[in-house]
């Protein structure tokens, strides 16, 4: 892989990384020497704590990693060129463009809302952010290889869905099949059209235990265990483990494909 900075560091941008599976992504590619931009919808604590978190780590891996921050609420219309822009200047190139940020219908003042404004709102946040960073990202990354022409030099990984394909019932099931399904086959076009310098992927996650897995019923909890052939939920750290091996290099000849992060699904249970 190519390294672009003055300090022969690779560079990545992780949008949504201020909790949860973003938080997780920015911490594991800093662990493994990557500088990393952070990304919130407005300056905050959370943010912040992430990159105390990362600066602080004493691994020798990461000692002399350095963290920047961009912002942007991707439930607005943003301009979308400047926010991309913004991003590459922190560090002058950028290497992995991680799309973890998504919006939460689940928990907060969303869940209340008809399923047509959890729609638009996931439509807005997941699907059209996903689809116009990728784009402008990848005309940056060819431009900053236009002269190596290294092959896989550069690395997207958006965020889908591990029953995308199949479904589930319900409200739930219905709205992230149309959102994450979309996003997984987007990820299959921009990665023919950005080839062969960059590589485009998608990890799509089961059961992850985020906020809204750590207070949910019984029956959820039960359901989320008996669906994974590893009988437990997932974790951040398990979707960052997928993230990171898809921007090295060792998954130089992978392109186009969705990687399940789910520890094995089992078909069948409720």
């Amino acid at each position: 892989m190519t390294k672009t900075t003055a300090d022969n560091r690779r560079v990545a941008v992780v949008t949504g990384s201020s909790s949860g599976i973003g938080r997780a992504i920015a911490i594991r590619l800093a662990i493994e020497g990557m500088h990393v931009v952070l990304h919130g919808r407005s300056p905050s604590d959370h943010l912040d704590e992430v990159e105390q978190t990362i600066l602080a780590d004493g691994n020798e891996f990461n000692r002399d990693v350095r963290v920047g921050k961009v912002y942007g609420d991707f439930s607005q219309a943003i301009d979308w060129q400047n926010f991309v822009d913004d991003a590459w200047r922190v560090f002058g190139s950028v290497d992995c463009w991680i799309n973890n940020a998504g919006g939460d219908v689940l928990t907060g003042d969303k869940s209340s809302q008809s399923i047509e404004e959890k729609l638009g709102f996931l439509w807005q946040t997941d699907v059209v952010s996903s689809l116009m960073l990728s784009r402008i990202a990848g005309r940056h990354m060819l431009k900053q290889n236009s002269e190596s022409r290294a092959l896989g030099a550069c690395s997207i990984v958006n965020i889908g869905w591990d029953q995308a394909a199949n479904g589930m019932d319900g409200d739930s099931g219905e709205l992230f099949a149309t959102t994450k399904g979309a996003i997984m086959a987007m990820t299959k076009s921009l990665a023919q059209t950005l080839a062969p310098i960059v590589r485009v992927n998608c990890v799509a996650p089961g059961w992850i235990q985020t906020s809204w897995g750590e207070q949910t019923s019984e029956y959820w909890d039960r359901r989320a265990k008996q669906e994974s052939l590893m009988d437990r939920w997932g974790t951040p750290d398990d979707v960052a483990n997928a993230v990171s091996f898809l921007c090295r290099s060792e998954s130089n000849f992978l392109s186009g494909q969705v990687l399940p992060v789910n520890g094995g699904f089992r078909y069948g249970c409720r």
